[in-house]
């Protein structure tokens, strides 16, 4: 998949979820809802490893890495970090990776190495699966913000493609869903409809007709998930551009 795939001309811009976007449960979450802020919580379970790489990259252990990341989302759900969320002074990207090198700045001023998080409550994360994925990062030259915009860009494609296989799963089709999501990947020459169509009891016509329905399926979801990181619609389009480009890098 690449950029012109989920350009304006194929969907909306991402309309249908401006109502409910990232954004909003952050702004939620600075309140007094439990539900916005275990939303979060559950946002900041899925977005955690562009950070944790990030912190990697600037030359943090891999137990300090776990300890600061975990810690950071611990002080990001406190209402007070909350509450001066602006999604007009940025991207929800922009507003995380800031956030998070403020926090960088004070916890390594402070030296506070074996004590952070406090007293505060921890969000579950996944860390420890953290340094095997790391390990699996370019190591030639990236910086630590470039790698963290290309995770980022990862992130946003893997939780679109979630996304479609719970649908694809929910609507009994989950075993199309697998033969097919080669054609997500632009390997369009790798399984023949033919072949798929044996598999799944369909003619190659009608493989043909859902590979076309599921990639455009993807394209509307890519772009709800990047809407969602946005305060306006109008910027949709610019931050797809910015995705690719750094998954290029």
């Amino acid at each position: 998949m690449d950029e012109h795939t989920v350009s304006r001309k194929s969907e909306p811009a991402g309309a249908d979820r401006f109502g409910t976007t990232h954004w909003s449960m952050v702004q939620a979450a600075g309140g007094s809802s439990p539900d916005s802020r275990e939303a979060l919580a559950a946002l900041c379970r899925d977005y955690w490893y562009p950070l944790y790489a990030y912190v990697r990259r600037r030359g943090a252990t891999a137990e300090d890495a776990r300890d600061l990341t975990q810690a950071f989302f611990a002080r990001l759900l406190e209402k007070e970090a909350l509450r001066s969320a602006d999604p007009e002074r940025g991207r929800f990207r922009s507003f995380l990776i800031a956030s998070l090198n403020h926090f960088l700045a004070n916890e390594w001023r402070r030296g506070q190495a074996k004590k952070r998080g406090g007293g505060r409550a921890a969000v579950s994360l996944d860390l420890q699966s953290g340094e095997s994925r790391y390990a699996l990062e370019p190591a030639h030259g990236l910086t630590p913000e470039k790698v963290f915009e290309r995770r980022w860009a990862l992130t946003v494609l893997e939780r679109a493609l979630a996304a479609l296989r719970d649908e694809a799963a929910r609507g009994g089709k989950q075993d199309l869903f697998e033969h097919l999501k080669a054609y997500l990947h632009g390997e369009a020459s790798a399984i023949p409809y033919r072949e798929i169509g044996d598999a799944v009891g369909m003619t190659p016509g009608a493989v043909k007709t859902a590979a076309h329905r599921l990639r455009g399926r993807c394209r509307k979801l890519v772009r709800d998930e990047v809407a969602q990181t946005l305060a306006k619609r109008d910027e949709v389009d610019d931050e797809i551009r910015h995705l690719f480009t750094a998954l290029g890098a």
